[in-house]
């Protein structure tokens, strides 16, 4: 198995759960595991952009840089 496809940082929750052997799950516990991913996946997406709009906000109001 390659390794490409795998998170770069070393120790946080991504890169445990990559490293992680799938092969003793069934279908029913994988396609769990897809929905929980998914929902994980929303909850990270929605913190980034309520970051990002903070940030902006932030960066009108003191002159951020524009980098």
């Amino acid at each position: 198995m390659e390794d490409d496809d795998r998170p770069i940082r070393k120790g946080d929750a991504a890169s445990r759960l990559a490293s992680e052997d799938l092969a003793p799950y069934s279908q029913d516990e994988l396609s769990a595991r897809i929905a929980l991913l998914e929902t994980e996946i929303e909850r990270v997406s929605a913190h980034k952009d309520k970051a990002a709009a903070h940030r902006n906000a932030a960066d009108a109001l003191f002159g951020g840089s524009k980098a």
